[in-house]
């Protein structure tokens, strides 16, 4: 949108009030606006402006106690209910290695910080949230009864930023990933010497291949794909087996992941959700294009992944079964992989 047609922030306050039901996104969406420029609509209001360093506030986070974080992408929402701990900063990743919250942060695409507290009737609900120089979402960490109140207003008072105001300015960075046709056999050859699943994306650097062409190219002995409503037969099936599992869920400065059994599996179309009492996840299955079953070796044995792409081959989620260093694959989830439907086979 060209600054002479972009609304301004009592512009934008107002079609808020407006439409009271509507989800954040969806208004940034349909003003034109980014998220974060919503929320800065609202500093001197329900939101104060503050630093959005993500290391400096991972060196603050433990003291909050229980919180709710959120990680989201365009097609789905991670919450996980528990205490950021066990965290280890560094220049170019971060790590929170918690029982309940468990992270991969990139502190360089963090860029902008809000303090956000919204009234619902008797109900006050605080959030810190933030976002990277083009306003999307990397993070929201949403306060809970059994918070530590008094961190979180310290965090606020000394993370605020002098700047207040209510515009917010998008930087957007053209995203330009250098790919080229696929070499099968050196990629091939890449993929059966690894010996570490992390050394996937140091193969894909190297022979500049795109995540999904990889997994298409590389031949069914490694991946095979699978129905687009694999995620729901894998939540469902993971459920009736009491399968502990791992759930990734990121955008490019933070993933999220949920490490343990599901439990309480909700569909409401188009969404997929799973309600459990320390984790929610919300799924667009309608955003979904393509899902593949990817096996990659180790030195404990193959792993094995479950990835759903959507119509512009990003990776929307991934999933494997809970695994400890040094240890074979669960059989109970290569099983609930071996039996998620092919593409060819009959719809249910």
């Amino acid at each position: 949108m060209s600054n002479t047609t972009r609304p301004t922030p009592a512009e934008i306050r107002a079609f808020r009030a407006e439409n009271p039901k509507m989800r954040e996104r969806d208004i940034a969406a349909q003003l034109g606006i980014s998220e974060a420029a919503l929320v800065a609509a609202e500093v001197g209001l329900t939101a104060v402006r503050i630093d959005g360093d993500a290391n400096r506030f991972l060196e603050r986070s433990e003291a909050l106690g229980e919180v709710m974080a959120l990680t989201r992408n365009e097609s789905v929402v991670h919450e996980k209910i528990g205490v950021f701990e066990k965290i280890n900063t560094g220049k170019h990743a971060s790590i929170v290695l918690g029982e309940n919250i468990d992270l991969r942060i990139f502190p360089g695409t963090w860029a902008h910080g809000f303090a956000v507290t919204k009234t619902d009737g008797d109900q006050v609900r605080r959030s810190l949230q933030f976002f990277d120089k083009a306003g999307e979402a990397v993070h929201k960490v949403h306060l809970r009864p059994a918070s530590n109140l008094e961190a979180y207003e310290a965090i606020v008072a000394d993370f605020r930023l002098e700047d207040q105001s209510q515009e917010f300015v998008e930087v957007v960075t053209e995203k330009t990933v250098e790919t080229g046709p696929v070499d099968v056999d050196a990629l091939r050859e890449g993929w059966s010497a690894m010996t570490d699943t992390h050394q996937f994306f140091g193969l894909l650097r190297k022979l500049k291949v795109a995540r999904q062409d990889a997994v298409r190219s590389v031949g069914e002995d490694f991946a095979h794909e699978v129905r687009a409503d694999a995620v729901s037969e894998l939540l469902r099936a993971s459920a009736e087996r009491e399968a502990e599992i791992m759930c990734f869920v990121g955008n490019h400065g933070t993933i999220q992941i949920h490490t343990g059994p599901v439990k309480n599996i909700q569909p409401m179309c188009p969404w997929i959700n799973v309600l459990d009492p320390t984790f929610h996840m919300h799924l667009r299955t309608d955003h979904i294009a393509e899902c593949w079953v990817v096996r990659k070796p180790t030195t404990d044995g193959h792993v094995t992944s479950l990835e759903a792409y959507d119509a512009s081959g990003e990776m929307i989620i991934q999933f494997f079964g809970k695994r400890k260093e040094g240890m074979v694959e669960r059989a109970d989830w290569r099983e609930i992989l071996a039996n998620l439907p092919r593409p060819d086979s009959a719809a249910a």
